[in-house]
């Protein structure tokens, strides 16, 4: 999946003025974007407390490296009218159905090749801020793809009024990590399951680090 030099445009353009929004008139503080490659294929793995991060992660990654996209799944019931399509497709977006979805798969699986893509291991979203366990199916798509995996914490974003001024959130970038021993275990379920582990794991660290952890227990 190919994007023009006019759609990067559009997507950089679009992203700065959501960034305004997210960092003149509130307060959304980016960290760690040293971490965050330039080039490569780059898997943004972050915790799921808002519905809006799929237009805050991509300003996030822009402001840094613009004319770049920042390709996300997302739910098929956001495609439903032609505006909406448009919209979110124009962004980076795609349609992946419940369950199950091999065509997406494969989507995301190409994508990780060469470009950065988000995902919420999580698979659903906490709006309460408590960080769920990751879905296996994340481990199996790092282990076939090998990219470079960013974890990163969302901060304060679920308890944003919109519109509102005077917010604070944080994105928080992390270390790539590591999975050079899991790489050289078998194609199997308990592998991916440690894989994924190993992603969440990283995401509570950066959530303890910035005071925002939240234990289900």
């Amino acid at each position: 999946m190919k994007a023009s030099l006019v759609r990067r445009v559009w997507v950089t353009f679009s992203a700065h003025v959501i960034g305004f929004y997210a960092s003149t008139l509130n307060r959304f503080r980016v960290k760690g974007i040293e971490n965050l490659p330039k080039d490569g294929g780059v898997l943004i793995a972050s915790n799921h407390i808002s519905a809006y991060e799929t237009i805050f992660i991509p300003w996030a990654v822009l402001r840094h490296y613009p004319l770049q996209m920042v390709w996300a799944p997302a739910k098929e019931e956001l495609f439903t009218s032609r505006l909406q399509q448009w919209l979110y497709s124009s962004w980076g977006a795609f349609p992946v159905k419940r369950g199950r979805d091999i065509r997406a798969g494969k989507v995301i699986n190409d994508l990780l090749l060469t470009e950065k893509v988000m995902l919420f291991p999580e698979g659903t979203r906490h709006k309460d801020g408590v960080l769920g366990p990751g879905n296996r199916g994340v481990g199996k798509i790092i282990y076939d793809t090998r990219p470079t995996v960013v974890p990163t914490a969302l901060v304060g974003l679920n308890r944003w009024k919109f519109p509102g001024v005077g917010q604070d959130a944080a994105i928080v970038f992390g270390k790539p990590l590591d999975f050079a021993d899991l790489y050289g275990r078998e194609d199997n379920k308990e592998t991916h399951q440690l894989i994924v582990g190993r992603v969440m794991t990283a995401i509570a660290d950066l959530l303890k680090t910035e005071g925002a952890y939240v234990n289900k227990g």
